[in-house]
């Protein structure tokens, strides 16, 4: 298998855009209907994330420690889309038709051979990971909504309770899916994990989310949706070490972030830990409330609300990255920072001119469609349905 024959002819599949998952899965659901159930009405997002894993693999595949450890996930991942062993030769007849088409008189022999082999591999990594899963996880919890409270136009906080315990750490994300809706969504508890097993979910409709706005508009106490297993471990803890805390959020970027102050607060080790929130308006705070709880329960705890227009910069916003370096020097810390690309994209770069150490900015990844804990690149809901990440924008 030629590691650099495959980036090639990779790259020139990839350059005739949507083209490429058109094509791709047309001759799937052709070839094999029994498929088109496994994938949403709504094929568009889908399309996107079919080229940016391929990009993914063939980027990595000649850097197996990598690559294995996001097949893995994204085999015991798929088990929630109802993917069986069986399916793989599919897929895997769908894609070398799909690069014969695109290369045409550039195909190969070798590069046929090179392209089943590596297919090969990676149907290989996922069906086992999916197996093992099995013996862990179920494919998806069946939870009840327990709470519903619209804190906004567009926002809403649920408290689910699976039907059995779904063990997570503070900073992961875990797949929704609404039964009405053949689709996922990824969004990050609100919580540190509770005694009744309970989980929080803060919930922004976003325009066209078929989870989003089912689980804001459409849904109600007594109701029944689906989680799948937790994912991700970028906002972890754990990475920081011992160190004291920045954190940095804007809109519903704030659940990760209360999920790791109540774990703080659980392992009593009273580092410092200082919280900015940033918002366009005062009505956009919807958890005001937890956040001044938490506050004054907690002297190692300092919140600073950054609520308004940048007097310096008419027509744009304060940045929480902008106000807290004003305030002062934080290089000693770690920075963990949650909102929209646009907010997490200004304030990593941001810190990364003023000084701070890439490994001490921790955030989710930009941009990218959800494959998994191994993978999210540099930080989404319009991917298989809906399946941005765990920030819960």
């Amino acid at each position: 298998m030629d590691a650099a024959r495959l980036k090639q002819s990779w790259s020139l599949v990839a350059a005739h855009g949507d083209q490429v998952p058109l094509y791709f899965y047309s001759t799937l659901f052709l070839s094999h209907p029994e498929t088109r159930q496994m994938f949403p009405t709504n094929m568009a997002g889908q399309r996107d994330r079919l080229v940016t894993a391929l990009g993914h693999i063939v980027s990595n595949v000649d850097q197996v420690e990598h690559l294995v450890g996001f097949l893995q996930d994204l085999g015991a991942d798929h088990r929630k889309f109802a993917v069986r062993a069986e399916h793989y030769p599919a897929v895997g007849e769908a894609l070398v038709a799909t690069l014969q088409h695109f290369l045409a008189e550039q195909w190969t022999d070798e590069l046929a051979a090179d392209w089943t082999a590596a297919y090969g591999l990676v149907a290989q990594v996922m069906t086992e990971a999916a197996q093992a899963a099995e013996a862990v996880n179920p494919p998806w919890w069946v939870a009840e909504i327990v709470a519903h409270e619209r804190r906004a136009f567009d926002v809403a906080v649920l408290t689910v309770r699976p039907q059995y315990l779904l063990p997570f750490t503070p900073g992961q994300s875990v797949g929704v899916s609404h039964p009405s809706v053949r689709s996922w969504r990824y969004y990050s508890p609100a919580n540190a994990p509770r005694a009744d097993g309970t989980l929080e979910l803060h919930v922004r409709a976003a325009p066209g989310g078929a989870v989003s706005s089912r689980l804001v508009y459409g849904s109600a106490v007594g109701d029944r949706i689906h989680l799948a297993a937790p994912v991700g471990d970028r906002l972890a803890l754990w990475s920081a070490g011992s160190s004291d805390l920045l954190l940095l959020v804007a809109g519903t970027g704030w659940a990760p972030v209360k999920a790791l102050v109540e774990q703080v607060a659980a392992e009593g080790s009273r580092r410092r830990v200082d919280l900015y929130v940033a918002a366009r308006s005062r009505s956009e705070l919807y958890d005001s409330e937890a956040i001044d709880k938490l506050a004054s329960s907690h002297s190692w705890l300092t919140v600073t609300y950054v609520v308004g227009a940048d007097v310096h910069r008419p027509g744009e916003f304060v940045h929480a990255v902008d106000r807290a370096l004003a305030d002062g020097d934080w290089r000693s810390r770690h920075v963990f920072v949650c909102g929209s690309d646009e907010m997490v994209s200004h304030a990593v770069q941001t810190l990364l001119q003023a000084g701070f150490h890439p490994g001490q900015v921790h955030h989710e990844g930009l941009g990218s469609q959800w494959y998994g804990s191994a993978w999210r690149t540099a930080v989404q809901e319009t991917t298989a349905g809906d399946t941005s990440g765990g920030g819960n924008r």
